[in-house]
């Protein structure tokens, strides 16, 4: 039996799914990071924007996406 927080997760989940997904390609996070960029230009640095935390958590997973799939550039 799921409790009242997961509840309303899978009540809200539909609405938010296709913005917010761990990315498994390149297409993926190519629209995650024009999400964040959205979210950037309307919570700026904004702590307590109520979209603050939205945009934290997608910074997260693209840094996760990018330290895993992207090579980092060394200085010769």
């Amino acid at each position: 039996m799921a409790t009242g927080i997961v509840q309303q997760a899978e009540l809200g989940w539909p609405s938010i799914q296709h913005f917010l997904y761990v990315p498994h390609n390149d297409a993926e996070y190519g629209r995650l990071v024009e999400v964040l960029d959205e979210l950037i230009d309307q919570v700026g640095e904004d702590e307590d924007h109520p979209l603050a935390s939205l945009m934290e958590v997608i910074g997260v997973l693209i840094e996760r996406y990018e330290d895993e799939h992207v090579p980092e550039i060394t200085d010769l």
